[in-house]
Order: C-alpha cells, then sequence, then structure tokens
C-alpha cells in the first residue's frame, strides 16, 4: 500500500486497487487442443500480451473541496521566514502561541505559514491538515458548553466543598458540645458523688447496691451511696471525699504522729487523728461497730470486759501460756477492712469509703522540689490512737478466736485474747501437748493473716508466777507484790518528804498517775487496795 492508498484510506477512499485478470496459459488447452500434437511439429509462436491497466485515479478527497489550493502549497523554509518578515510576525507574540488546548483556523496568517512548512517537510498532508482544522472548528463550537460544564463542575466541587466544611464544623461543634456535657456531667458528679479516691483504692467505689436485709437484721444503717454515707455522718459531700482520699505523697494528712516508749524496749508509734476525721470514726464506731457481735474470748476493749475478765478463767491452773501477736493493727490493712464492710452488707463504694477512714499508712515526712511531704512508707491498716481501731481488729479476729477456741477445747485447754496478747491454760494432763498446742497456734493465727512473736512466748507453770495482762493468776487474780510494795513505800515516805519527793521518775502529773495505780490494784484485787487507799487518804489530811 502506497503513501496515497493510505491518505485514501484514512479520509474515506478505497484500500485496495482492482487487479486485471490473468491471462490463461496456452498450455491449459485440453487433449483435444493443437498440444496433443506438439510432439510432432514445431511450437506454435506465443501471441502478444494486451497491455495492463493502470490503477484507477485516486477519488478527490472530500475534505479539499472548496478550500484554496494555496493555503496547503509547499513552502520552503527560507521563503516562510521572508513572508513572515514582510507580514511582521513573530511567533512567539501570537495569540495562539502556547495555548496547547486549542487549534488555531486555518485563516490565521502564522497557522497558514505552519501549515505550508509542514506539507513541504512531510509531515503532514493537506488533507490531514484540514482535518486537524475540522477538529478545531468543532472544538470551537462545542467549547462554551464545555466552558459551561467545567464551570458546573466547579461549582458542585465548590458546594461539595463547602457541604463538607459545614458538616465538619457542624460535628467538630457537636463534639464540643458533647465534651462540654460530659465535663459539666463529671463536675457535677464530683460535686454529688464519689468517683476516685486515689490509685489502688478505689476499685469498689462504683459497686452501689447494699443488702438491705442483712443490714436490717444486724440493726446497721442502710446506706448504698457515697452521698448517703454523708448524710449520715453529717459531713458535706467535699469534706468526705477529702477525708477519705489515699495520697502516697500528701502535703496534709489527717493524724498527729507521735512515738513513745515500749515498756520492752523499742519505739510505737501513734497517730492521733484530727478533729474532722475524729468525728467521722466516732461515728462508725458509735453507728456500726458498737453493733457488732465480738467472740466471746475477746476481752480486749469491750465493755463489760477487762484485763480482770481476762485473767479470771486461767486463775489456778497448772500451765499457763502467753503467746504475743505481732504487728496486731498493722497486719488489718484495708483489703480485710474492706472486705470485713462487705461482708456486713454494705455496697463497694460504701465499704471502701468506710475503710479509708479508719485505716492509714505509716508515712515518713521528706523534703522535695522545696516542699514537705508525708510519704507512705507501707499499706494503710488499723492506726494505733483512732477509736474504731480496736473494735475493728476485734471483729476481724472472729474467726481466729472462733478456730483457737475450738482446737484448745478438743485439747482440754482454755483460751482468751486480750488485743494482741493470747492466753492459754490448762490444769490436766493435756499440760504435756505444750508443743502441740504452740505449733497449732502458729498455723492457725499465720492462716488467719497474723504473725507471732516468738520471743515474748512464755510457757507458765505453777512452781513459778504466772501471770495474764499484768496480773498474777496463781491462785487468786492479784496484782504482783513487787509492784504492791513499790506503791507502798512510795505512800510511805511521802508521810515525811511530801509526795512531789517520790516521783523520782519525773511523771508529768505524778499524783494522778498515783491514784490511778491505786484505783487499778482496786480493780483486781479490792482486799490489796485496801491498805493503800487508807493510806493515801492519810496524806491528803
Amino acid at each position: 500500500m502506497g503513501l496515497f492508498d493510505w491518505i485514501s484510506n484514512l479520509f474515506g477512499g478505497s484500500s485496495s486497487t482492482a487487479n486485471p485478470p490473468k491471462p490463461e496459459s496456452s498450455d491449459s488447452a485440453g487433449p483435444q487442443g493443437p498440444a496433443s500434437t506438439s510432439s510432432s511439429s514445431s511450437p506454435a509462436p506465443t501471441p502478444p500480451q494486451p497491455p495492463r491497466p493502470g490503477p484507477p485515479a485516486p477519488p478527490k478527497s472530500k475534505r479539499l473541496e472548496g478550500l484554496d489550493a494555496s493555503q496547503f502549497a509547499p513552502i520552503e523554509e527560507a521563503a516562510a521566514l521572508r513572508q513572515a518578515k514582510s507580514m511582521r510576525l513573530r511567533f512567539w507574540t501570537s495569540t495562539w502561541f502556547g495555548l496547547r488546548d486549542r487549534i488555531p483556523p486555518a485563516s490565521d496568517e502564522r497557522t497558514k505559514l505552519v501549515d505550508r512548512l509542514m506539507v513541504a517537510d512531510g509531515l503532514a498532508t493537506p488533507e490531514e491538515l484540514a482535518e486537524i482544522h475540522e477538529v478545531g472548528a468543532e472544538m470551537d463550537r462545542l467549547r462554551p458548553a464545555l466552558d459551561d460544564a467545567a464551570k458546573q463542575a466547579g461549582q458542585a466541587v465548590s458546594r461539595n466543598k463547602e457541604d463538607r466544611a459545614k458538616l465538619k464544623a457542624q460535628k467538630k461543634a457537636e463534639a464540643a458540645e458533647r465534651k462540654r456535657l460530659r465535663a459539666d456531667a463529671i463536675a457535677e458528679r464530683k460535686r454529688n458523688d464519689i468517683v476516685f479516691l486515689g490509685r489502688g483504692v478505689s476499685r469498689g467505689l462504683a459497686d452501689r447496691e447494699s443488702n438491705a436485709e442483712k443490714l436490717e437484721g444486724r440493726g446497721l444503717p442502710v446506706l448504698h451511696t457515697p452521698s448517703e454515707l454523708a448524710t449520715a455522718i453529717d459531713l458535706p459531700l467535699s469534706t468526705l471525699r477529702w477525708l477519705a482520699y489515699h495520697n502516697e505523697a500528701a502535703e496534709q494528712v489527717h493524724y498527729v504522729q507521735f512515738q513513745v516508749r515500749k515498756k520492752s524496749g523499742g519505739i510505737r508509734v501513734l497517730a492521733s487523728p484530727h478533729k474532722k476525721m475524729r468525728r467521722a470514726q466516732q461515728w462508725i464506731l458509735d453507728n456500726i461497730l458498737t453493733k457488732i457481735d465480738i467472740h466471746e474470748a475477746a476481752h480486749g476493749f469491750v465493755a463489760g470486759r477487762s484485763t480482770v475478765t481476762n485473767a479470771a478463767m486461767h486463775v489456778g491452773q497448772q500451765v499457763v501460756v502467753n503467746v504475743d501477736l505481732q504487728d496486731f493493727f498493722p497486719s488489718v490493712t484495708f483489703p480485710r477492712v474492706e472486705g470485713f464492710f462487705r461482708s456486713l452488707g454494705y455496697s463497694g463504694a460504701v465499704a471502701t469509703i468506710l475503710a479509708l477512714l479508719v485505716t492509714e499508712s505509716p508515712r515518713q515526712r521528706v523534703r522535695y522540689a522545696g516542699k514537705e511531704l508525708w510519704v507512705a512508707t507501707g499499706p494503710r491498716s488499723l492506726p494505733q490512737g483512732a477509736c474504731t481501731s480496736p473494735a475493728l481488729s476485734n471483729a476481724i479476729s472472729w474467726t481466729m478466736d472462733t478456730r483457737l477456741t475450738a482446737i484448745s477445747s478438743k485439747l482440754g485447754w482454755s483460751y482468751s485474747r486480750y488485743a494482741d496478747d493470747l492466753t492459754f491454760s490448762t490444769a490436766g494432763e493435756a499440760s504435756q501437748q505444750v508443743g502441740y498446742l504452740l505449733a497449732r497456734i502458729r498455723h492457725i493465727t499465720q492462716e488467719e493473716g497474723f504473725g507471732l512473736n516468738r520471743k515474748k512466748t512464755r510457757v507458765q507453770r505453777r512452781s513459778a508466777q504466772q501471770s495474764v495482762t499484768g496480773i498474777v493468776v496463781n491462785d487468786r487474780a492479784g496484782v504482783a507484790r513487787k509492784t504492791v510494795r513499790q506503791l507502798r513505800a512510795i505512800l510511805h515516805n511521802a508521810k515525811t518528804t511530801g509526795l512531789a519527793a517520790q516521783n523520782r521518775e519525773g511523771r508529768p502529773d505524778f499524783e494522778a498517775w498515783l491514784q490511778g495505780m491505786i484505783a487499778y490494784v482496786r480493780m483486781v484485787n479490792p482486799e490489796q487496795a485496801a491498805s493503800l487507799t487508807d493510806a493515801y487518804e492519810q496524806l491528803r489530811y
């Protein structure tokens, strides 16, 4: 296919030319023809072939009809430059220069020169250029519609962006409103509720359902929520939150700590609560703890019981065993106290707050970053100095007292407890089982969360002085003779020197101490106290 065929095909012409029929060869004749006699005569001469017809003339392209022939006439480059110069044309100053989306019309002088140069260089044919300009004219006709469509599309995009911006602003405003409402709800809940009281102690605050039937059966106040507890104690909710809040490093604490020396040596740290804390603890003691049954073996801090009742059951026994619990109050930690209040029927929230009000961590004062802080050095437990600690220790020791009473009864021993002093006694053959008894005591106390101070374990037999919580129990309950003799000597010498001269230990209020000692002897054994009372009355008058 030649160039003309390709152009003709491009613009609608025929893509093939008719080939003339090939003339038949003379040797294709049948057996009846002259070929059958060729072997006996010379071959006939071949007749001359008629001339082949040439290819038909290509049809004139319709695209070139009506066009100026000079429009696509080839032109040399030099002539084109001269013509452009004569017309003062500058390609780069033309209106159509640099427009990639526009086809300039054929009537443009610059375009005419370009078209002729393209034809001269064989870059395009006149038909192709005509088609190109037709496309350009059609595009110019459709351009307003395209521009309008583009404008509408741009407006649609702008509207979409505006709608998205409005939606985004709306969602942002809704999120801000939700955040504000949530902050208001939290603030309102903080004013009317307690939802957090420190790390590690706030787990039960979400539980707000108490067992009302169980509490009513025990005669305890029915409280479900922190606000109900605050109302019952007659404290603002904010004050209750402040008193119960647990802080590992606090600038202000609710106790005054001080140290006292033990008779056996060492230091005992006491913690006296401040006024508001003491008020809350007193309410807990009066309205809850005093209504809890205490095991009959417990004699310490129980109304109607004392060191005398504790010692009375061990008078005249063959063997008396004294066992001391180590760190009694510190062993009763916050989780145990919270569990105790839950066992009474209180909700997790009320039990948590009650447990925080009656426990405190041991603290040490330190200075950090220019501030004085009280740093917790151990877990929260019953403080020595709170009015609620003795009653709570007795209540939480119920299971231990029950188990020790059972094993003692099984082995033929008697058992009593005064605070952290455990006493066991027997008068029969069971005295031979002291070792086994001590082993069982150790196992039971450990299982109940307590430990023994082995240095204070004593086995007292009848041949020596037997004492229980400072009271001699060999034959009858009485104060040790050494103590009675000391009091008699003070009263006797005071007749000549006066009471003040007998204060050799520098007691702050010596006379009050003396009166208290005489009253103590009277409580234990009135007969021992009779002579002491008479001697003191003689000094006064």
